[in-house]
């Protein structure tokens, strides 16, 4: 298993890259939002992260973002679910996982959208 290190000296498992997919939903106000991030290095050796976003079931929007190392691309990807953490403050609804990498469990617990395992 491989480990990177987030700026923070937080260590994740890092073998395959990072998926995960958020849903957040408000049937009453007829809002129903999507987010994906898949983080992990390309051919090339450079780590990129491509941002899904939109309504639940539409193409949505992707934004391709590179970085110099395995830590940036880290960092990126938890500096995102902080924001999308605060959802329900900012939006008044939470977004859930629907899907994670088993390299993004950690992160997910680390920013409050998944409660650690027992």
């Amino acid at each position: 298993m491989i480990h990177c290190a987030a700026s923070d000296g937080i260590r994740i498992d890092c073998l395959s890259g990072i998926f995960i997919e958020l849903h957040a939903s408000d049937p009453a106000t007829n809002r129903r939002r999507a987010w994906r991030i898949v983080a992990g290095a390309d051919l090339f050796g450079r780590w990129t992260a491509h941002v899904t976003f939109g309504r639940i079931g539409a193409a949505g929007r992707t934004i391709r973002h590179e970085f110099a190392s395995e830590t940036t691309a880290v960092a990126f990807v938890r500096r995102s679910l902080r924001r999308r953490a605060t959802a329900v403050r900012r939006l008044g609804m939470s977004y859930r996982p629907v899907e994670a990498s088993p390299a993004a469990d950690r992160l997910l617990v680390l920013t409050g959208l998944r409660r650690p395992a027992p």
